[in-house]
C-alpha cells in the first residue's frame, strides 16, 4: 500500500477524547453541504484552520475530510456535465450515496481514535 492511503502515526500515543470528538466533527461538518452551498468544503476547512496548531489528530482528520470533499465536488461537477450524455443520471446518485456513507464511516472511525483515510481522495491539501 502506498503512503497516500496509510494513516499517520498516532500523535504521541493515545488520542484524547477531545481530539476524537473534533475528528468526528471534522468529518460530520461536511454534511452542512446538504444545506449550505460549499458547506461540505467550508466545514472541514474551518475546523482544520482552528485546530491545526493545538490538536494534531483533529487537524489531520479535518484535512482528510477537506481533501475528500474537494474530490467529491470535482466528481459531482464532472457527473453533472455528463448528464448531457445521460451517464450523469446514474453517476450523480452513486456519488451522493458514496459521499454520505464514507463520511459517516470516517466520523465513526475518527470518534474511535483511528486516523481514517478515504479509499479515494485527491490529496490536494498536505
Amino acid at each position: 500500500m502506498s503512503d497516500a492511503f496509510s494513516p499517520p502515526p498516532s500523535p504521541g500515543g493515545e488520542v484524547s477524547a477531545e481530539q476524537r470528538q473534533w475528528g468526528l466533527f471534522a468529518h460530520l461538518s461536511s454534511l452542512v453541504g446538504l444545506i449550505i452551498p460549499l458547506g461540505n468544503i467550508l466545514g472541514p476547512l474551518i475546523i482544520w484552520q482552528v485546530k491545526k496548531d493545538e490538536m494534531p489528530f483533529a487537524a489531520d482528520q479535518a484535512k482528510e475530510a477537506l481533501n475528500f470533499n474537494i474530490t467529491m465536488a470535482i466528481a459531482g461537477i464532472v457527473a453533472w456535465l455528463l448528464i448531457f450524455v445521460l451517464i450523469g443520471f446514474l453517476l450523480l446518485p452513486l456519488i451522493g450515496i458514496a459521499w454520505i456513507v464514507l463520511t459517516i464511516l470516517a466520523a465513526i472511525k475518527a470518534n474511535g481514535g483511528e486516523a481514517y483515510r478515504y479509499p479515494f481522495a485527491l490529496r490536494l491539501i498536505k
